[in-house]
């Protein structure tokens, strides 16, 4: 990422830094890798270490749907009911040692503040528009956006609409980034990267918190969940700079690239994290071969599964796919376009669908959740 700094800071870290009242303000660094990562300073009010209570919610489990069959699954998700709020209404899908994939559709607002200092996490909006709010700052969101919020970092998510839907994904190896390939050595985005630094959307205000009370943290943490009491608003950074936190990148401001023929599914890649890798389909000019077949060509999964959760448009490679389908192609068995897909598509010059996809590089667990939203007849769909 790139440098940042928002409200006031000293003219030299670790130096005195001084409130209105002649106390100093607690400078705290957050960063990963111990001090070798990237990281940013943050300057508080109160000590982020005055801590007034704290209990356990319990450990943090998910139920897992034992595979009878190793098979292609297409999950309705659409039906899934509203419940909790932008967190703790979080329905976890499927899951391994690297990522969970869930998605929430809150009923209620966040009472408390969460901070998952287990994995990085990336929620993307499929409905609705709010408030990111951070330690760092804030950020609004709207729909088609990707908010990508580092470990450790204390939030609140503020839906201002009545209806939200959230593709949800935990990230436990390391940073959610964009590709290597797309950035020079010195970390900036290339001119052939399909999309810049003026794309991401950073915290640009940060209100200043002095309230004093009674405040609740949550923590997730070695597969538990914490409660933290604080006599003091969370939320209470007056300054900071570095190059860690949170911001928004709209699926709609990647520039797809395109191909005579058809190109592989690495060409939509958006974010790499340790053992997988999203990709953004958008809408897009088709290939302009004059023997071109924009349809996908059939391929195996043999070292990845393949989750892909159809946001709207028409994906014209499988039918009956819905808006909030989520299909999952599991390694050792192809898969492709379904029949009469690739006929269908030669001529055609634009695609309108969006889609967001996750490949993961170790095998997936499902979970109940999962099997109540499954379409038993889906691995039978390519015989027409």
């Amino acid at each position: 990422m790139s440098y940042h700094r928002l409200g006031q800071v000293p003219p030299k870290r670790h130096t005195q830094f001084r409130q209105p009242d002649g106390s100093l303000y607690t400078e705290e660094l957050f960063g990963e890798e111990g001090f070798v990562g990237m990281a940013s300073l943050l300057y508080h009010q109160f000590p982020p270490t005055r801590v007034s209570g704290f209990k356990s919610l319990g450990r943090i489990e998910h139920k897992v749907w034992q595979q009878e069959d190793h098979r292609h699954h297409h999950f309705k998700t659409h039906p899934l009911p509203k419940e909790g709020d932008p967190v703790g209404g979080r329905k976890v899908l499927m899951f391994n040692s690297d990522l969970t994939i869930g998605l929430v559709r809150p009923s209620e607002k966040m009472e408390y503040f969460y901070r998952n200092a287990m994995a990085d996490e990336m929620l993307f909006v499929h409905n609705g528009q709010g408030m990111l709010e951070t330690t760092f700052g804030t950020v609004p969101y709207e729909e088609g956006d990707y908010l990508i919020i580092p470990r450790g970092t204390t939030y609140r998510v503020s839906p201002l609409t009545e209806e939200t839907r959230m593709l949800t994904v935990e990230a436990f190896g390391g940073s959610i980034l964009p590709p290597k390939r797309y950035r020079n050595n010195f970390g900036q985005l290339l001119e052939s990267s399909p999309y810049c630094e003026r794309d991401f959307r950073v915290p640009m205000e940060l209100p200043q918190h002095e309230e004093r009370g009674q405040f609740e943290v949550r923590i997730k943490v070695n597969d538990e969940l914490m409660a933290y009491q604080y006599d003091f608003h969370p939320l209470d950074v007056v300054g900071w700079d570095g190059y860690l936190y949170p911001y928004a990148f709209n699926i709609r401001d990647f520039e797809p690239i395109t191909y005579r023929i058809h190109g592989p599914p690495p060409t939509h890649q958006t974010f790499e994290a340790p053992n997988f890798v999203v990709c953004s389909f958008v809408p897009r000019k088709l290939d302009y071969h004059p023997l071109s077949v924009p349809a996908p060509y059939a391929h195996s999964n043999i070292d990845s599964d393949e989750m892909m959760y159809y946001v709207n448009g028409n994906y014209s490679a499988r039918k009956n796919i819905e808006e909030g389908s989520i299909t999952l192609h599991p390694r050792g068995i192809a898969h492709g376009p379904q029949p009469g897909a690739a006929e269908a598509s030669i001529g055609k010059d634009y695609t309108d669908e969006l889609v967001v996809m996750v490949d993961t590089f170790r095998p997936l667990l499902y979970t109940e959740t999962a099997r109540d939203l499954d379409d038993a007849s889906y691995p039978m769909s390519w015989l027409g």
